[in-house]
């Protein structure tokens, strides 16, 4: 495998008894860049992002994680390469924000021996620090306000001191002044720490905007793959929404009018 990518897929199948989501299906995620995926509901964004984190389970094809196929890593050994914030995840009833974020740290500590050392405490630390909620520190999680809340998940996978952010979603259900936040942080920890982000979005301009790559998926079909720019393009919009989109600018940068 190429080293320029850290994951690649080939040949993927997966489906329902009741419905099939891919078919051969092949696509790659390149390392160091920020790669959206795109696509109108039920395209197959989730499924894909599910299958590339090991919480679903292929049919036939392969998913390399650089050299090594994803089934032959081990979950605790993935979650020291991968961490994920899902779209929807339970809170812990009473819990700190400190104590939530040392949960990232479970794959590194052994069965044995699960006190935190200083080691874990400067990794958590670091990973509050820089995504603004170090001061929240000691709150219950369940006193934040939402986009706060989404802060602190980044924190819990930040703390999985890992070179791979999977997000699902991670500006839905957030007013707009949190969603560029999320989407501020997300993008500095890509340039700043060199972390490989794939992440799900609706929003197109913000798709623009935040990545670099795009993969936009359609009934299960990869429809494109690429830099940003390429996805300028009426008539491609046009093919994965299905729906007229005009593309427009603003001091000279493109945007996609929506309405």
């Amino acid at each position: 495998m190429h080293d320029k990518y850290v994951f690649q897929v080939e040949g993927l199948n997966f489906g329902y008894p009741e419905l099939s989501i891919f078919k051969d299906f092949n696509t790659k995620i390149e390392a160091g860049k920020r790669t959206v995926i795109l696509g109108q509901n039920g395209c197959g964004k989730t499924t894909l992002l599910y299958l590339l984190s090991k919480n679903l389970k292929r049919g036939a094809g392969q998913i390399h994680l650089d050299d090594t196929d994803i089934d032959n890593i081990s979950q605790r050994e993935f979650a020291k390469k991968v961490a994920m914030v899902h779209q929807k995840n339970l809170i812990p009833h009473d819990i700190t924000v400190e104590k939530l974020v040392s949960y990232g740290r479970t794959p590194h500590k052994s069965l044995v021996l699960t006190k935190l050392n200083d080691e874990d405490q400067a990794i958590m630390d670091d990973a509050m620090k820089v995504t603004g909620i170090y001061e929240l520190r000691e709150r219950p999680v369940t006193n934040l306000s939402s986009g706060q809340l989404q802060r602190v998940w980044i924190a819990m996978a930040l703390a999985q001191h890992t070179d791979i952010l999977f997000l699902d979603e991670p500006t839905t259900y957030l007013d707009v002044k949190y969603q560029l936040e999320i989407l501020n942080l997300v993008e500095r920890l890509n340039k700043e720490r060199h972390i490989t982000i794939v992440m799900i979005l609706h929003d197109i301009n913000q798709a623009i905007a935040y990545g670099d790559n795009i993969i936009a998926l359609k009934k299960g079909s990869l429809i494109y793959e690429g830099d940003k720019d390429g996805l300028l393009d009426e008539k491609m919009l046009y093919e994965i929404y299905d729906t007229e989109l005009k593309i427009s600018h603003y001091e000279n940068r493109p945007f996609v009018v929506t309405f």
